[in-house]
């Protein structure tokens, strides 16, 4: 699929309903946005957002360099995820958010 045409991955999605799918899974995630909202606007089915272990990766490595603080770019990331429109997030940053979202709660 080109990963550059929105209307590529709408008719693969219309495409994977019409075969039966239960959810409607988007990968990478944070690169796709813009699909998780044209998903979320077109279809009824819950939407999955992958969070690739590249994403997870660049959260660690700019952390590590000082660049940015970890928590508040993942909890910043999974909520722009949420508010594209994503039911579900699978993330390997799932142990720490759950930390974090109970430390504040």
């Amino acid at each position: 699929m080109d990963p550059a045409n929105v209307r590529q991955a709408m008719r693969e999605l219309e495409l994977d309903i019409q075969e039966g799918v239960d959810i409607i899974m988007v990968k990478p995630a944070l690169a796709y946005l813009d699909v998780i909202v044209r998903a979320r606007q077109t279809f009824e089915h819950p939407i999955v957002a992958y969070s690739v272990s590249g994403e997870y990766s660049m959260i660690k490595a700019a952390s590590a360099n000082g660049w940015l603080e970890a928590q508040g770019a993942t909890l910043e990331i999974i909520t722009a995820m949420k508010r594209a429109g994503a039911d579900i997030i699978i993330t390997y940053s799932a142990k720490e958010l759950a930390r974090w979202l109970n430390a504040d709660g």
